[in-house]
């Protein structure tokens, strides 16, 4: 995908509009990882670890995302 050029401008649009939607999800679950740390902050390691993952994720998705143009 990297340096590779989009020439139908609808596609761009359509691709856009994806990209922020999948942001704004992206948002939702950083933000309940964010409240599921805060809540469960004495909880088990594995339940530290699997957040970690999961929001670890969601940020390389998101950098993806920026990074296609």
């Amino acid at each position: 995908m990297a340096g590779q050029e989009r020439q139908d401008p609808e596609q761009d649009e359509e691709f856009l509009r994806l990209r922020h939607d999948i942001r704004n999800q992206l948002s939702n679950i950083q933000l309940a990882l964010a409240g599921l740390e805060f809540e469960c902050s004495s909880a088990e390691e594995d339940l530290a670890l699997y957040i970690s993952s999961i929001a670890e994720s969601a940020k390389k998705i998101d950098k993806l995302l920026g990074e296609y143009k």
